[in-house]
């Protein structure tokens, strides 16, 4: 439009617009001075600020606070009030954010998502507590196990008769020793059950140096490796319906993670086992791995269309919830 405007006033407005494509009308339209927007006039039947806030106070009131707008229409007119329409209550309740109960009641809060991170051993702690089926029905023993996220290795476990704070922070408090924990080298990651959040626990990571995450509530994957390691364990054939005692589910328990983390070539892991991973074994293990398949690869190259095979690596970093990326994410980073 502005070649034409250009021109359009030497070579003749028609012959110009002909030969661009552009109809005449719109040359002119658009030549033409736009008119400032007129002052839009508030429609009569609009409530005033005053009115509005007599009709939000009124819904709001307590004898009313438990009541739809119809219900509270009808009152008022049985009491010879009319504010406004029911359609109109419930604009403006909309219109400030109370279109749901408006009595004062506990709020359900509102938890973040738990977004962890492990680079090491000894850097985020996953824990819980499952239950172990007694002798007779309605026995049962607790399972209580603390796994290190990034190697999975179960670094402390115990079994007892009952869940409490206090055995769970006897657990933590010898496993942090027997580790070596450090005050701020580690995060202890757990579900929310009583134990978990009990005051008793948060003191001793509290004067332990050590930072509490916890998942939101009914989210079944805030906790997922300790959720994966119990199914790993309970699906082994050695693992009974039913334990005769707390010694024979010690006993047992003992063997299965002593398989587990000496034995099990996680495939999380690269196929390594979570003792190789937790004290530093993995990479001369993946390196006598890609010897021995650089061997087998110069004995028979045609056994390989790919080329010489390489060992599956092992993961440089460990995620619970890892950040989904996003424009406004990425911005908020920069």
């Amino acid at each position: 439009m502005a070649t034409v405007a250009a021109i359009g006033p030497r070579l003749g407005v028609a012959a110009t617009c002909e030969a661009l494509g552009v109809p005449r009308a719109s040359y002119y339209r658009h030549r033409r001075p736009r008119a400032e927007p007129a002052e839009r006039r508030p429609p009569p039947r609009l409530l005033s600020e005053e009115e509005r806030q007599e009709v939000l106070d009124t819904l709001n009131e307590s004898r009313f606070a438990d009541l739809a707008p119809a219900q509270v229409y009808a009152q008022l007119l049985d009491e010879q009030r009319y504010l406004c329409s029911v359609r109109t209550m419930y604009r403006i309740l909309a219109a400030n954010g109370a279109v749901q109960e408006r009595r004062n009641q506990l709020r359900h809060p509102t938890y973040a998502k738990p977004e962890l991170l492990a680079t090491r051993p000894n850097q985020l702690w996953s824990w819980d507590i499952t239950k172990l089926k007694g002798p007779r029905k309605w026995t049962y023993f607790s399972l209580y196990v603390i796994l290190d996220v990034f190697s999975r290795y179960v670094v402390g476990w115990m079994v007892a008769h009952r869940e409490t704070a206090t055995l769970a922070k006897r657990l933590i408090a010898e496993t942090c020793k027997r580790q070596g924990i450090s005050p701020g080298e580690l995060t202890l990651h757990a579900d929310r059950g009583a134990s978990m959040t009990s005051k008793t626990v948060a003191l001793l990571l509290s004067d332990l140096g050590v930072t509490k995450t916890h998942s939101r509530p009914h989210v079944s994957d805030d906790n997922p490796f300790s959720e994966a390691h119990f199914k790993t364990v309970k699906y082994r054939p050695e693992f009974p319906e039913r334990f005769g005692s707390i010694e024979d589910a010690r006993g047992i328990s003992a063997d299965l993670f002593r398989w587990y983390n000496h034995e099990h070539h996680h495939v999380g892991l690269g196929l390594l086992t979570p003792h190789d991973v937790h004290y530093g074994l993995a990479e001369a293990k993946i390196a006598e791995r890609a010897r021995v398949l650089a061997v087998a690869y110069a004995a028979h190259p045609e056994r390989f269309p790919r080329g010489l095979p390489t060992p599956p690596e092992l993961p440089k970093e460990v995620w619970i919830n890892k950040p989904v990326a996003s424009p406004l994410r990425d911005a908020a980073a920069h």
